[in-house]
């Protein structure tokens, strides 16, 4: 029999993984299944295929992401398995979704929105034995009259379980897929642009980098990438820090992706190297920066050390607990000074 705890983070798991390469999308379940529950696992979603155009864009693979002219039509194929140990009944249907504070959301229930009711999807319910998968099919159907601009909804594949007389609290899990459809008659623009980087240590001492970031392109992005120090003190290197992900940027918007480090990590100074994409869109960006004492923050201005006109900087001074302003030294190169190259 397993313990109450292990049963609480599986279905934790069906809340937030998904199965095979797609991203899960979870809603809240009302309880954890009991002890003794023969279905205390989740279902599985796959994305099938993806657009030829776009068979190199790790997001097309994960989620729907297009560009269309108004008046086309697309499909989709995925995957949906039981991988419980009971017959399951999987409804499949579109609902909304959107960008708000830099995350994507989805709407509760069966919300619609533009791009949802453009939706299809087929067959609406799939009943499943246990450890069986099946096929569906998701077709996109964009009016002549749409209007230009990016929309967001999500695919899901829901599974309750009702109470019953062994179980007085039912549950619901969905998973799903997000979509990202771009309407336009001409072609789509993806780009970004980091603008600075802050060093920080928290109050027990671990160091953080945060990059302020700006979407310059029409595409919603999904962050993600590492950071690589090297040039430290003595000559240390420390090897490759996974930016958090889970930052999404509207067109137009901005935000900021956090790099946590160790404790151990000297305070400097670093050569660091931030990597960061979403897609096909791809930038690197280096910097000098240094580490604050713990509770303090330092601005490091961010340049790419291989291009002798950019701008240099030194980090700023450690801004303290009562408020005081961290300064920013900003060193040009002189227009007279010898090109090195």
């Amino acid at each position: 029999m397993q313990k109450p705890s292990t049963l609480f983070r599986l279905l934790g798991a069906a809340l937030a993984v998904l199965m095979s390469a797609s991203l899960v999308l979870s809603d809240s379940a009302s309880a954890a299944p009991s002890e003794d529950s023969a279905d205390a696992g989740f279902i599985g979603f796959r994305l099938l295929e993806a657009p030829v155009v776009r068979r190199d864009d790790p997001r097309a693979l994960q989620y729907i992401v297009d560009h269309l002219k108004p008046g086309t039509t697309i499909q989709r194929r995925f995957e949906v398995s039981n991988e419980t140990g009971v017959p399951r009944r999987v409804s499949l249907y579109p609902a909304a979704a959107k960008i708000a504070e830099n995350r994507f959301t989805f709407a509760e229930g069966r919300a619609s929105n533009e791009l949802s009711e453009w939706t299809r999807v087929d067959p609406p319910v799939l009943r499943l034995a246990p450890q069986e998968k099946a096929e569906a099919r998701v077709t996109i159907k964009v009016p002549e009259t749409a209007a230009p601009g990016e929309r967001y909804a999500v695919v899901w594949a829901e599974s309750g379980t009702p109470p019953d007389a062994t179980h007085n609290i039912g549950s619901v899990t969905r998973v799903g897929t997000r979509v990202y459809l771009d309407i336009g008659d001409s072609g789509e623009y993806a780009d970004f642009k980091i603008h600075k980087l802050v060093t920080l240590r928290s109050e027990d001492g671990r160091p953080s980098v945060l990059a302020h970031v700006r979407n310059t392109g029409r595409r919603a992005l999904d962050l993600k990438g590492k950071l690589h120090l090297s040039h430290g003190p003595d000559g240390l290197e420390a090897g490759g820090h996974p930016v958090t992900e889970g930052t999404t940027l509207p067109p137009g918007g901005a935000g900021t992706v956090r790099v946590d480090l160790g404790r151990r990590l000297p305070a400097g100074p670093w050569t660091a190297r931030l990597h960061l994409e979403s897609g096909l869109v791809k930038r690197s960006f280096t910097s000098r920066l240094t580490f604050p004492e713990p509770g303090g923050t330092a601005l490091a201005w961010l340049g790419d050390l291989s291009d002798r006109k950019f701008w240099y900087g030194t980090a700023g001074l450690v801004s303290t607990g009562v408020g005081a302003v961290g300064v920013l030294f900003v060193l040009r190169r002189r227009g007279s000074a010898p090109s090195r190259r």
